[in-house]
């Protein structure tokens, strides 16, 4: 009986320290505010030929895609031993006002993958998930600070995490001296052909006890498929970039929905911050290059050739007052898009944000933008402003101004 007792308590104890070595937790942030716009577009042509539209005000959360969204997940970690853990994200996009599932209705279409991490010899995962700039170069932009409407013309550079990557192999390196790199690679799944929607990536970020520098690459071939055609509601055939628009409907991105067509889309950006005392001062510089324009004849009805690319210089400062009130304020200027003879267009966007933290888990924000756009846009139109997820402006200005709450769990 003794030696029965003895080894039933030596079973429960490893029971429980194999329990204590494995972890599953569930994690998310519910954000829900009332945004206010003005210019709204109702439709993107006129018997004028120029858009037209209205004020809107509207029960809005902060959208589906990008860094600042309602979202729940589950992440874990086993122990194996001798430093070697598994590990895994399953993460869902949520529509606050409905609760409807976000990104087309993918129950995980924010992320889903799995691994092993290694200590001192880094992570491998596999899965749907973010490119190295969104580890290193994303955190750095003050789009963390202000939210979604703060963030480069239709997201064309991904920093906001709009767009993620299927059937992708990732390699993130441990922090050594703060230096961090990381290595991505997405199968394309096309048959007889390797390079077909391939998208390959590479970035690294350093830190220090002031100084932080983060920089990375990402080239998707057929983007309008490996890179904006990932969510469950994209079309195999169609536009993924944005719409076009119409007299009876409103457009969506027409800062790059003309530019479906490319072969390629490389994207370069780098971003530095520096920190003194409670102030952060920060500089950023993006560039994505669309290249070989025309070669998805059905998506190039301007019959746009050769390459253009997009480019994108902001500053930003931010200021923890107290530990419970922060501020910050950016500026982005955007410029290129030239093709079949355009100039392209300029887009040039002040943000300013406030948040004040009710605890560590609720905060309170209110945040405001102005964009101004010039010149002619993807589509050989006149340049209309559209700031964030926002339906775009019917004229080249755009005011919005959002307040409300956020909830991390």
């Amino acid at each position: 009986m003794k030696n029965l007792l003895f080894a039933f308590g030596i079973t429960s104890v490893l029971a429980g320290t194999a329990s204590a070595q494995s972890s599953v937790t569930l994690y998310g942030t519910v954000t829900g505010g009332i945004t206010y716009a003005n210019n709204v577009q109702t439709a993107a042509t006129s018997k004028s030929g120029k858009p037209v539209g209205a004020a809107l005000v509207g029960q809005l959360d902060s959208g589906t895609a990008g860094l600042n969204v309602s979202r729940w997940g589950l992440k874990g970690t086993e122990d194996l031993g001798s430093g070697l853990k598994t590990v895994f994200v399953l993460e869902s996009p949520i529509n606050e006002n409905n609760g409807t599932l976000g990104l087309g209705g993918t129950l995980f279409g924010r992320q889903a993958w799995v691994g092993l991490s290694a200590d001192r010899y880094g992570t491998f995962t596999l899965g749907r998930q973010g490119d190295p700039s969104i580890e290193f170069v994303s955190p750095l932009l003050p789009i963390w600070y202000i939210g979604n409407n703060a963030f480069h013309p239709a997201d064309y550079d991904n920093l906001n995490f709009t767009h993620r990557i299927n059937n992708s192999i990732k390699y993130m390196s441990d922090t050594y001296r703060g230096f961090r790199f990381g290595l991505l690679y997405s199968l394309g799944g096309a048959a007889g052909d390797l390079t077909q929607n391939q998208i390959w990536s590479a970035g690294f970020r350093y830190t220090g006890a002031a100084l932080s520098v983060a920089a990375s690459v990402v080239n998707a071939r057929n983007p309008n498929n490996s890179l904006y055609g990932t969510n469950a509601n994209a079309t195999a055939t169609g536009n993924n970039l944005g719409f076009v628009g119409s007299a009876t409907a409103a457009g969506f991105n027409p800062a790059i929905v003309g530019f479906a067509s490319a072969h390629t889309q490389q994207t370069i950006a780098v971003a530095t911050t520096y920190v003194v005392g409670s102030a952060i001062f920060g500089v950023a510089y993006s560039t994505a290059q669309f290249r070989g324009l025309g070669s998805v004849a059905s998506l190039n009805p301007k019959n746009y050739g050769g390459s253009t690319n997009l480019r994108t210089v902001g500053a930003s400062f931010r200021y923890q007052f107290t530990p419970f009130f922060r501020m910050a304020t950016s500026f982005d200027h955007t410029a290129g898009g030239s093709a079949g003879g355009n100039a392209g267009a300029k887009y040039e966007q002040v943000n300013l944000a406030g948040v004040y933290s009710l605890s560590k888990r609720t905060e309170l924000y209110i945040t405001s933008s102005l964009q101004h756009a010039s010149g002619v846009d993807s589509l050989g139109r006149a340049a209309v402003a559209q700031i964030g997820y926002l339906t775009p402006s019917a004229t080249n200005k755009q005011i919005s101004v959002a307040a409300g709450i956020k909830y991390l769990f």
